[in-house]
């Protein structure tokens, strides 16, 4: 049901996201952006750090290779379910309250997981880590995008995004310096004082979503103090009102998702989340270990898989103004050359150098084609359901990086060659690329 937001009159009234639109990006933007990517700094550094440790637990424990991958996937089903229910929630109750909440829950997961002494446990403390962290990933992206103008809106997005990447790449880094001096538990040490470290910054710094206030009306005077932030010299009266001029919509935000001709947009970006984040956490998983049977030291196994990330970032921070320009077809062009990366890894296993590069050039379009992913559809959907699509566009993702590393573990017990292994890798990001094309017709 959609509920028609009431007009007042023109001198009485302020367009929330007109007036954003209009603004230069200014220090209270770039303040709340570096806050969210620290978020998901700490995000990407958990997130990634089980990967990392993986050949160092599996030979304390006497697992064989693929015995961790239900272990990845538990974290990642955990992901995906924090996604898909706090995303919806913070359409509801706000962004910031899931944020803080989030950031704390898997600050205290990733401390707990220090003490495991089995892989059952690890499983276990996998998947409630990956609640907090799926839940806080949607909103910093909502958040960050509700206080964007729009023609630097996925610009916006993409360089907070880079926090995550950044996170991820440094976990490789630290694993590989941690571990020989101090064990794996001590990366999990590490992971988990820093989000408990974030939480009071978090709680007075962090600004609940302005077009959220807007929209849910009766808050014009915190709307007021947020737009005075973005716009100092700006003046307000006291009988000004604020709007978004979206509809307010009543009901399970999940069907707004498909009303309103928003059903075939919805679904292919479906697709290319679940093949883009399949690709991305078979590689992030799997990789050390690859290039540990492959030869390489467990600590070198870790710096060269960390290269994954570090294209990642160099891919957001290059891909932004593309997106902004370019949109689907841009993404389009960057899964072609995900796919070209993958399986170059698998031809040039035999160089540590090449397959460096290769490693590299994979992360700067796949983890900067998933990026740009979160970036349009936080564009795409209205304030009353962009957390939920962004949450559930996430979550039906997380499927795919549920099923990523149980692939990967598959044709590892089963023996397959480095070749044939990431040349199998590349398809899911062919697909993708299908649907980025689709998506530019529909869109």
């Amino acid at each position: 049901m959609t509920i028609a937001v009431k007009e007042r009159p023109a001198s009485n009234v302020i367009d929330v996201p007109d007036h954003i639109d209009r603004q230069p990006v200014g220090a209270f933007q770039i303040s709340l952006l570096l806050i969210c990517a620290a978020v998901l700094f700490i995000d990407g550094f958990d997130t990634q750090a089980i990967g990392y440790v993986a050949p160092a637990v599996a030979h304390e424990w006497k697992l064989t290779r693929g015995a961790l991958g239900p272990v990845f996937s538990a974290g990642l089903f955990g992901l995906m379910i924090g996604a898909l229910v706090f995303g919806t929630i913070a359409d509801r109750i706000g962004r910031k309250r899931i944020i803080v909440f989030s950031t704390a829950a898997f600050g205290i997961g990733t401390l707990l997981t220090v003490l495991v002494q089995d892989a059952t446990w690890l499983m276990a403390l996998r998947f409630l880590t990956g609640l907090g962290l799926g839940g806080a990933m949607p909103n910093a992206v909502a958040l960050t995008s509700e206080f964007s103008p729009h023609r630097r809106r996925a610009t916006m997005v993409m360089a907070m995004f880079a926090g995550f990447s950044i996170g991820a790449a440094l976990g490789g880094l630290l694993a590989a310096a941690l571990i020989p001096a101090y064990g794996w538990r001590s990366v999990f040490l590490v992971g988990g004082l820093g989000p408990l470290l974030l939480l009071p910054v978090l709680l007075y710094a962090l600004p609940e979503s302005i077009r959220y206030l807007a929209l849910l009306g009766g808050r014009d005077r915190e709307v007021a103090a947020l737009l005075r932030h973005i716009t100092p010299a700006m003046t307000v009266s006291e009988d000004v009102r604020f709007v978004v001029q979206e509809p307010k919509l009543t009901g399970l935000p999940v069907a707004h998702l498909f009303a309103e001709r928003r059903a075939v947009t919805t679904l292919l970006l479906w697709v290319v989340f679940f093949m883009s984040l399949l690709d991305l956490y078979l590689l992030a998983n799997w990789l050390p270990t690859v290039l540990n049977d492959l030869g390489v030291s467990v600590a070198a196994a870790a710096a060269i898989g960390a290269m994954l990330q570090v294209g990642g970032v160099a891919g957001t921070f290059t891909l932004g103004r593309f997106i902004d320009r370019f949109s689907f077809r841009a993404l389009a062009v960057t899964y072609l050359g995900a796919a070209v990366a993958i399986a170059a890894i698998g031809l040039t296993s035999h160089s540590i150098a090449s397959v460096t590069v290769a490693i590299f050039v994979a992360g700067f379009c796949i983890v900067g084609g998933q990026i740009a992913s979160n970036a349009l559809t936080a564009t795409y959907y209205p304030t009353a359901i962009r957390s939920t699509g962004v949450g559930w566009a996430l979550g039906i993702g997380r499927v795919g990086s549920i099923v990523g590393p149980l692939i990967g573990g598959m044709m590892l017990a089963h023996q397959i060659g480095a070749q044939s292994l990431f040349a199998i890798a590349a398809v899911p990001a062919l697909i993708a690329m299908a649907a980025a094309l689709l998506l530019v017709r529909v869109a």
